[in-house]
């Protein structure tokens, strides 16, 4: 299955919602790559087991299952995750890009790729609906966090 969908950082028509910068998205992507505890609910624990310039190989604890992924960096461009399919975990990959429309216009473009068939009329593909529905809120939260995490940085 392929999902994607935008979701805006900056509406220059809303003044209610504080303008955040490309690095202060990138930043907080690159939190979400670090340390994902709060954006994924229900992860214990993210060990970075590789490191590079560009890249991390990750083992993400949800009690007992252990998911390995890794992450690809493009500064202040795009974070793409990806992870392999296991007995617990579908596997599939996600990248999250940073884009500009228009000055000061920012939108983060989320791109899912899974294993998950997307027709319905396969047992498995009836549950595509509600996996993207739970993206779209997962991603919306990423928003909110990477807001929090901004906040946060500039009250201390």
């Amino acid at each position: 299955m392929k999902f994607e969908h935008v979701i805006a950082i900056n509406d220059p028509d809303n003044r209610l919602v504080a303008e955040l910068t490309r690095d202060q998205v990138w930043l907080g992507l690159l939190y979400r790559a670090e340390d994902p505890r709060p954006f994924l609910p229900g992860l214990d624990a993210c060990t970075i087991l590789e490191r590079t310039e560009d890249s991390l190989v990750r083992a993400l604890h949800f009690g007992q299952v252990v998911i390995h992924d890794q992450v690809f960096l493009e500064p202040f461009e795009a974070v793409t995750f990806e992870s392999g399919a296991t007995p617990q975990h579908a596997g599939g990959s996600l990248r999250i890009s940073i884009e500009e429309p228009e000055p000061n216009a920012l939108i983060l473009r989320f791109v899912y790729r899974t294993t998950l068939p997307e027709s319905e009329s396969d047992p498995d593909g009836a549950y595509a609906g509600f996996v993207k529905s739970a993206y779209h809120s997962s991603d919306l939260d990423t928003v909110r966090v990477i807001r929090d995490i901004v906040e946060s940085a500039q009250t201390h």
